[in-house]
């Protein structure tokens, strides 16, 4: 059966109730929703940077390891070198060796000089290690207690909020699709997710701009669907909600 006009208008408003219950229950709660996943983020994004300072970390132990093995097989090599310099029978042969000692000691040279470059820079990476470790610790700490907060108040209103949209999911059906399709995008773009308001003070509660006083009368009469001039919000009378709450 078709409904009439005043029917409509109090299938609206229930919704608008049951969403508007719905809404209180979300703000209880707040923004720790945002702030708990913000936290997540911060730790993901601080235990990556700590795995990777952690890997440059090894590769420069690795690497002065091998330099050190650098440096003992080049003095290895200087000692064999001079061993066989003082057997060697002419100029060619005492000069190639001559230049391979030259080319271990540099080798040698070079090896000290990145054990202190790398030696320093372990310094520097394990103070950021540190301090990023800290921070992580700090941020893991803070994200245990926000949890803790958003589970309590969740524990508190889990219930009531499913039973609500089950109330809710059960009343869509019931109204006209493309007032409903008009009623979902007022309150998604309503800041307070109100779509149905009533008169207050012959002004719109929804955004307070003034009625004029033919239209507050035609809103009364419920013959047609009448919304705000200024925002757009569907209008009711304060009588028709009287009468949805007493129903």
């Amino acid at each position: 059966m078709e409904q009439t006009v005043e029917q409509k208008l109090k299938a609206l408003y229930e919704l608008q109730n049951i969403h508007t219950k719905i809404d209180k229950i979300r703000q209880v709660r707040g923004e720790l929703p945002m702030e708990v996943a913000d936290l997540e983020d911060d730790v993901l994004g601080l235990e990556t940077r700590i795995a990777k300072i952690k890997g440059e970390l090894d590769d420069l132990e690795d690497s002065i390891v091998t330099r050190k093995n650098t440096i003992k097989d080049a003095q290895a090599a200087i000692k064999r070198y001079d061993t066989q310099l003082k057997e060697v029978k002419n100029n060619r042969e005492y000069d190639a060796l001559t230049k391979e000692i030259e080319i271990q000691g540099l080798d040698i040279q070079v090896s000290e000089k990145k054990i202190k470059e790398h030696g320093f820079e372990i310094t520097s990476k394990t103070e950021i290690y540190e301090a990023a470790k800290a921070e992580l610790d700090g941020r893991k700490k803070d994200l245990d207690v926000k949890k803790g907060e958003l589970d309590v108040i969740t524990a508190e209103t889990e219930k009531e909020e499913q039973d609500l949209q089950k109330k809710a999911d059960k009343a869509e059906p019931q109204i006209d699709e493309r007032l409903l399709v008009a009623y979902k995008r007022l309150r998604k773009n309503a800041i307070n997710g109100l779509a149905v308001v009533t008169i207050d003070r012959d002004s719109c509660s929804g955004c307070f701009n003034q009625i004029p006083p033919q239209r507050q009368l035609d809103i009364r009469q419920r013959k047609k669907i009448i919304v705000c001039e200024h925002c757009g919000r569907i209008l009711v009378d304060e009588a028709l909600t009287h009468e949805v709450a007493e129903a």
